[in-house]
């Protein structure tokens, strides 16, 4: 069972007042947004550290100075691969920038991360791609992480301080929030 829970597009309502019997109104009132962004107090910074699913060391200690977006995603969560595409638009996008892209990948099996980034490896150019560590690897540290649905993203200034965390869909604020961060 995955961490994400399903989630309600409203552009797909008619199709799931049909699905449920209900009507239009009724559909879209059971809409559920993606939680807000939430604004960290500052705090000390968080711990990530472990091998990337190429078998580098990573410390995220080492991207201060940097921007950083850490997402915890699952390879069984639709609205994590969804947003995948997007993800990389703007890492390609960044590029440049003092701005880097980590994710954590939350599944129990170790197969399905590397399943899934031997199919990245092979479609996506490397300039779309990003780090990835999974969160089972016995020398995986992590001092932050979901809390709730996924995907969790916490948003880390260059001090390496988190400033934002978003459940759920990534919202177009986020890039917003990027930007003024660098």
């Amino acid at each position: 069972m995955s961490l994400c829970p399903p989630h309600f597009n409203p552009r797909h309502a008619a199709g799931l007042a049909l699905c449920l019997g209900l009507s239009l109104g009724q559909a879209l009132a059971q809409a559920q947004p993606a939680t807000p962004p939430t604004t960290a107090p500052a705090a000390a910074s968080p711990l990530l550290q472990g091998p990337t699913l190429q078998g580098q060391a990573f410390d995220l200690a080492a991207l201060r100075g940097q921007v950083v977006m850490v997402l915890f995603w699952s390879t069984d969560c639709a609205v994590c691969r969804d947003k995948m595409p997007e993800l990389r638009a703007n890492v390609k996008g960044w590029q440049g920038q003092p701005f880097t892209l980590v994710s954590v990948s939350t599944d129990r099996q170790r197969s399905a991360i590397e399943a899934h980034q031997r199919l990245v490896e092979l479609t996506v150019p490397a300039s779309q791609r990003f780090t990835t560590l999974w969160a089972g690897d016995s020398q995986h540290r992590n001092g932050f992480g979901p809390t709730g649905q996924l995907p969790a993203v916490f948003l880390l200034d260059k001090t390496g301080r988190v400033v934002e965390s978003y459940h759920g869909r990534v919202p177009p604020e986020a890039w917003d929030r990027i930007a003024d961060l660098l």
